[in-house]
C-alpha cells in the first residue's frame, strides 16, 4: 500500500504485523471497504492508539474480552499479536483465569485450548523465521 498511512493503520500494522494487514487489504472488496475503514478508525486509531494504556495492557484486555465473548478467530489473531504487544504467555494465562471467574469456565476452557494451540504454532514457526 502506498501513500500516507493513518495513525490507525500504523497502529494496526504494529500490533498485527504488515503481512496480516496487507492480506486484509488485499481481500477488501467494495462491500467490506467501509467496514475496514471503520475498524481502522475506531479500534486502531481511537482505542489502540490512545496513550493511557500500553499495547501490552490493551492486548491482555482484548484477549480476555474476545475469550469471554467466544470470538475464537479474533482470539487466535490477538494471541498471535502478543509477539508484537509484549504480552507474555503468563499474561495470557492470567487474562484467561479472569475469564474463568468472571465470564465462565466453558468460555475459558475453549480460550485455553485456542491459546495453547496458537502459542504452539507460534513456537513452531519461530525457527523458520530465523533461517
Amino acid at each position: 500500500m502506498t501513500g500516507t498511512r493513518s495513525e490507525g493503520e500504523r497502529t494496526r500494522r504494529a500490533i498485527l504485523g504488515d503481512a496480516h494487514v496487507d492480506a486484509a487489504i488485499a481481500r477488501t472488496t467494495e462491500f467490506d471497504a467501509p467496514f475496514q475503514d471503520l475498524i481502522t478508525a475506531s479500534a486502531w486509531e481511537r482505542v489502540w492508539s490512545r496513550p493511557d494504556w500500553s499495547h501490552r495492557e490493551r492486548s491482555m484486555v482484548t484477549i480476555a474480552l474476545l475469550a469471554a465473548l467466544g470470538h475464537e478467530e479474533e482470539l487466535a489473531m490477538h494471541i498471535r499479536a502478543t509477539a508484537n504487544t509484549g504480552a507474555s504467555e503468563s499474561d495470557i494465562r492470567e487474562a484467561l483465569l479472569h475469564v474463568a471467574v468472571y465470564a465462565g469456565v466453558p468460555a475459558a476452557n475453549t480460550a485455553i485450548r485456542i491459546a495453547k494451540q496458537t502459542l504452539s504454532e507460534m513456537k513452531a514457526a519461530k525457527p523458520e523465521a530465523q533461517s
